[in-house]
């Protein structure tokens, strides 16, 4: 068994999933990298600075743009998009996640709801399938509710969109496009490619899933990995039986953090990596193309894997939590708080709003974790770079940070918006 400090483990799950020591991946074809290495990137419609999915990709990707990950899974077909857990996942992939999809439709694993769908709207189900062949591409919007079936589900109101989500949950159909991020839908044999249009054997799609759920993590616990396990219709039994084969095989070895009760998995392919970060190294796949983290901060997507769901607190000892669908009374700090990475700790977080009648990004308010950051001159030059960076990214002409408090960090942000010295974005994007 690995013991490791939490810094390690910090700094492992952070260049896991692209975040440290800085961005290694650069456009498009960055993208398409950023996005096997994270192994999911899951989606959300909320806009409003970008989508979450974006500034998850913002992050890890020089002269990344929104919309790239959209091209590379809807015109190139790379990814594609899946899961009531709704992720972007490579689509060579695919063959495994269609044993899922089996077995969601025939009720051996999954959520209970889908079957009582095929149950409760089999004739609508029928229809769409027509439809579909019919017509190619199918939009929920293309059917109106004064000739549907009203429905009180968490899918949709209207019949057609159950039916939908059931023949696209169950691997009938995928996304073809998407359209104001609303799905247009067809058949998965006009979208796939041929030769992905197979099952991978029971048990290798068995392996396959808790490995990806356990790289996803970088470090992952035994009840986490089981419960995943459980959740594609197998017995805890079962699902210790094949933890224990794939510790014996070296598909995944047993990681120790100090200062963590629970022993966790990593994969046995990333041993080697624990260990180079564990003496202090940085590995040679790590290195940064510009700037490090600790040169210029790095902004947190809300739904970001390493900060999301508690993960914060325990990596970081960060207490965060998106606040968008809270009460405007509950708030601590804001409606749309991102929090602020600086070389491989989260230190900071800030709101802020993109007016868009003037193209102005605003900060509403920042929050330092601890305030002598507010006089660091060397964090007051990295928060600088980084509001740099993602006002280019959001598209706006200008930056209004009146609102930060501290006299350095505002003087330096103002400053930055003016300077000429900063990378421009490449042409060849």
């Amino acid at each position: 068994m690995l013991t490791i400090t939490i810094e390690t483990a910090r700094r492992f799950i952070l260049g896991k999933q692209g975040l440290w020591p800085g961005r290694r991946w650069r456009g498009i074809e960055g993208t398409e990298q950023a996005i096997r290495a994270m192994e999911y990137l899951q989606l959300d419609p909320l806009h409003i600075l970008a989508r979450s999915q974006d500034i998850q990709l913002y992050s890890r990707v020089l002269d990344y743009t929104p919309g790239m990950w959209e091209d590379l899974a809807y015109q190139q077909r790379k990814f594609f998009d899946w899961g009531g857990w709704l992720a972007v996942r490579p689509m060579d992939e695919l063959p495994h996640w269609r044993v899922v999809m089996r077995r969601e439709r025939e009720g051996d694993s999954g959520d209970s709801r889908i079957r009582r769908m095929a149950r409760d709207h089999a004739e609508a189900i029928d229809e769409m399938r027509a439809i579909l062949r019919e017509r190619g591409t199918v939009s929920n919007r293309d059917f109106a509710m004064a000739s549907r079936t009203r429905t009180q589900s968490y899918r949709g109101r209207k019949d057609s969109a159950l039916a939908l989500y059931y023949l696209w949950h169950t691997g009938e159909v995928m996304t073809h496009h998407r359209e104001h991020f609303e799905r247009v839908y067809a058949l998965t044999e006009t979208v796939a490619p041929a030769h992905l249009m197979c099952e991978s054997d029971e048990a290798e799609a068995d392996r396959f899933l808790i490995k990806k759920d356990i790289s996803f993590s970088g470090l992952s616990r035994p009840s986490r990995v089981a419960e995943s396990f459980r959740g594609y219709g197998e017995s805890d039994r079962a699902g210790k039986k094949l933890l224990g084969a794939m510790l014996a095989d070296g598909d995944i070895v047993e990681v120790q953090v100090e200062g963590w009760k629970a022993v966790h998995y990593a994969l046995g392919s990333d041993a080697a990596v624990l260990a180079e970060v564990s003496a202090g190294r940085v590995p040679q796949a790590w290195t940064p193309l510009e700037a490090t983290t600790t040169e210029e901060v790095v902004f947190l997507a809300p739904l970001d894997h390493v900060s999301a769901r508690g993960r914060a607190k325990v990596l970081f000892g960060f207490d965060y939590a998106w606040e968008v669908y809270k009460p405007e009374h509950q708030r601590r700090f804001g409606y749309y708080t991102l929090p602020v990475l600086w070389g491989d700790r989260l230190v900071a977080r800030f709101d802020s709003k993109l007016d868009r009648t003037t193209n102005t990004f605003v900060i509403l308010g920042l929050w330092l974790e601890d305030e002598a950051l507010g006089l660091d001159e060397a964090f007051a030059e990295a928060l600088a770079r980084g509001l740099t960076r993602f006002v280019r990214f959001l598209g706006a002409s200008k930056l209004d940070a009146t609102a930060i408090r501290e006299p350095l960090l505002r003087q330096r942000a103002c400053e930055s918006e003016h300077s000429p010295s900063y990378p421009k974005q490449s042409d060849d994007v």
